[in-house]
């Protein structure tokens, strides 16, 4: 990293006058009760532990390897590959290649890239990165620092490794030009009249970068006489103009998360909609991002490791693999067989392969299972499933956005996954509503996964004036005919009498569908299928990774938008999500809850409420265990009107707790397991 110059001791920059100011030391604020109820949960000084965890990212990015298109050896090789090809063996944010052997066939490998050391969790590799360090920052003798200030969320982006964007730019120094060296800040929430937080900086706003007149009249007086030796009076009397200084100086200090250089002038940030406004040359936290490298790079990386590698949190990975934990054991067992196979083949002699057939009878494999992901976005897991189970079976995706569904869809392509089947539907809505009995009855009692109607089924097949079209309506199959008006009709092939009246623009705009084709997420004209439900029982598995108050992802620099209120409001919303996977899977199935929060009252208190309410539950062990264990105990809160009950010992050992502070070093997350007996 760059030194600043040793400035005269006259006219001590500001970097070297208030050193501590340029440092990366975060205090994460929270709602006084908000911190006296963590603080009972956990202790005060694990809390405090926590508190600090949270306000820093994660040492090493997470990657899972697709195993039905490539190993994590191809892809380990095919990485650094790219990185010799391309001459980017100084590193890619972190990524270094190191010759070892001593001179003795140069053995290629990055140091930094490892394979993740948890049994069970083989298709992950972890690159690591390092942090935090202390950067210098520039700044020439007699003058300020050039700054910029963004957003919290853009200080998040950056902290895992990300660029500095255009809409993420808060304010900047005047005169700052393209290709300036720039300190990056963070404007985080102040606390306002009324208990509320706000950020008080306006985009677009100029930052004096000083905290009083005497380095003004330093500046403009040692730039000045350089031009105007003749006319020192002037600037003797400028010293006595009074000025406006940085308002927001001392809400900056400690909040530098690195450096770069300028890729565009002030007025460029502030007059365009998009782009990156500074490329980080120094950063706090050095971590593996692949949005910093160069385009082509990028493009070369995207066509040689598509579909074959995701970026995910490791308890997510963790997530999906305690659901299909019998999955992994038989997709390992599978390898053994080949293994055996494969050197019978070698010294080409078979033995008696009964041992064998009996072995399979006995981890009884149940291929063609129906599994649940009732919010799926963005796909991670559901892939992940999906990869556990051979890509046989169904795995069924719901999600109420209809671009998050689209999104889903997108990755399952990329990754050649066809058992995944994604709807738009809101989790509270995953039960079928209907007045049969009968059907409900036999739902009840079907022993085999029972498919629901979608809303859109089955595009219909027209032809008008010669050329083929689809009008995509229900389940039935219909025609498009036209009358001797000219008029088009839809008519029901099922029944001839109904018949509905079509408009060209409808016509054409199927026909521009139909001419572009399908998109590359396999979806024509960018439809997703919508879906009414489900019925009762119909599923093997569900996984609940419900949407919660997010206070475990890492980095956070602000959390006092959380009240108990809200906590508790998420607590309600996620049992009436965990009301619809009880109702949805079958007896003897799995269900398996997680969030990515630290909030008992939407973990252990989920729980406890699941093995009170349903006593056809059961917690049960996990496999892999990588967490810690679970809360124990019970809170008061509201003055003491609501008692909210966590777990026992026994209980909490089921559970798995991801502390940010403990030394795994993830997001903080939590997983629970419920087997299901008879109903």
């Amino acid at each position: 990293m760059d030194s600043s110059p040793s400035p005269s001791p006259s006219a001590a920059p500001p970097a070297a006058a208030d050193a501590g100011r340029y440092t990366f030391s975060p205090k994460l604020r929270w709602q006084p009760e908000v911190e006296e109820y963590f603080a009972a949960a956990y202790g005060r000084d694990r809390f405090a532990r926590i508190t600090e965890a949270l306000a820093h990212p994660s040492r090493y990015c997470c990657i899972r390897v697709n195993t039905l298109k490539s190993s994590t050896d191809d892809v380990m090789h095919k990485l650094m590959d790219l990185v010799c090809e391309n001459g980017l063996s100084d590193g890619i944010n972190g990524l270094e290649i190191v010759e070892q052997n001593c001179g003795e066939q140069p053995h290629e490998r990055s140091s930094l890239v490892q394979k993740c050391p948890y049994a069970g969790l083989e298709n992950v590799l972890f690159v690591q990165g390092s942090g935090p360090h202390v950067v210098h920052y520039n700044s020439q003798p007699d003058q300020s620092v050039k700054e910029i200030v963004v957003s919290r969320k853009c200080a998040e982006s950056v902290l895992r490794g990300a660029q500095v964007y255009v809409p993420g730019v808060l304010a900047c120094s005047s005169h700052v030009e393209k290709g300036d060296k720039v300190a990056v800040s963070v404007a985080v929430e102040q606390p306002v009249k009324d208990g509320d937080w706000a950020v008080g900086i306006t985009r677009g706003t100029v930052l004096q970068g000083l905290q009083s007149g005497k380095f003004f009249f330093v500046e403009v007086f040692t730039c000045a006489t350089s031009f105007f030796l003749d006319k020192r009076c002037i600037f003797i009397e400028l010293y006595n103009i009074p000025h406006v200084a940085d308002a927001h100086y001392e809400e900056r200090k400690g909040l530098y998360i690195g450096q770069g250089t300028a890729a565009m002038s002030r007025s460029g940030i502030f007059r365009v909609p998009h782009g990156i406004a500074v490329e980080m040359t120094e950063r706090v936290y050095k971590l593996p991002s692949f949005n910093g490298i160069s385009a082509y790079f990028l493009h070369l990386l995207q066509h040689v490791l598509e579909g074959e590698i995701f970026l995910q949190n490791l308890p997510s990975v963790v997530t999906a693999r305690v659901l299909d934990a019998y999955l992994s054991t038989f997709d390992s067992f599978l390898h053994v067989i080949h293994s055996i196979i494969s050197y019978c083949i070698a010294k080409r002699f078979w033995p008696d392969l009964y041992c064998i057939k009996f072995a399979i009878h006995l981890i009884d494999p149940q291929p063609g299972e129906r599994i649940l992901d009732m919010c799926a976005a963005p796909g991670g897991k559901t892939t992940a499933i999906a990869i556990l189970m051979m890509d046989k079976g169904e795995v069924v995706a719901l999600d109420r956005s209809h671009n998050k569904v689209m999104d889903i869809m997108k990755l399952a392509s990329e990754m050649d996954l066809n058992c995944i089947k994604p709807y738009k539907l809101d989790a509270l809505k995953s039960v079928r509503r209907t007045d049969e009995a009968t059907n409900v009855a036999m739902a009840d009692n079907h022993c085999e996964p029972i498919k629901t109607l979608a809303e859109d089924s089955e595009p219909c097949h027209a032809t008008v004036d010669g050329r083929a079209t689809n009008v995509d309506k229900d389940s039935s199959t219909t025609t498009v005919v036209q009358s001797e008006t000219e008029q088009t009709f839809l008519v029901d092939d099922k029944n001839p009498e109904s018949k509905r009246y079509v408009s060209k623009a409808e016509l054409r705009k199927n026909l521009r569908r139909m001419k572009n084709g399908p998109g590359r997420n396999n979806c024509s004209g960018g439809r997703v299928e919508k879906s009414k439900g489900f019925f009762p029982n119909s599923f093997d598995r569900v996984l609940l990774d419900a949407p919660c108050s997010a206070l475990g992802l890492r980095p956070r620099l602000f959390a006092a938008e959380e009240t108990l209120e809200s906590l508790k409001t998420h607590g309600k919303y996620q049992r009436r999500m965990f009301d619809q996977a009880v109702k949805l899977v079958r007896p003897g199935g799995v269900i398996v809850y997680s969030t990515c929060t630290i909030n008992p009252g939407e973990n252990e208190a989920l729980v406890r409420y699941a093995l009170d309410t349903y006593k056809f539950l059961s917690l049960v062990s996990q496999h892999p265990k990588v967490g810690g264990p679970g809360v124990v105990g019970w809170c008061e809160l509201f003055n003491k009107t609501y008692t909210e009950e966590w777990l026992t010992e026994h209980e909490a050992e089921l559970v798995q707790r991801f502390d940010p502070s403990s030394p795994v070093d993830t997001i903080g997350f939590f997983i629970a397991k419920f087997n299901v007996g008879e109903k």
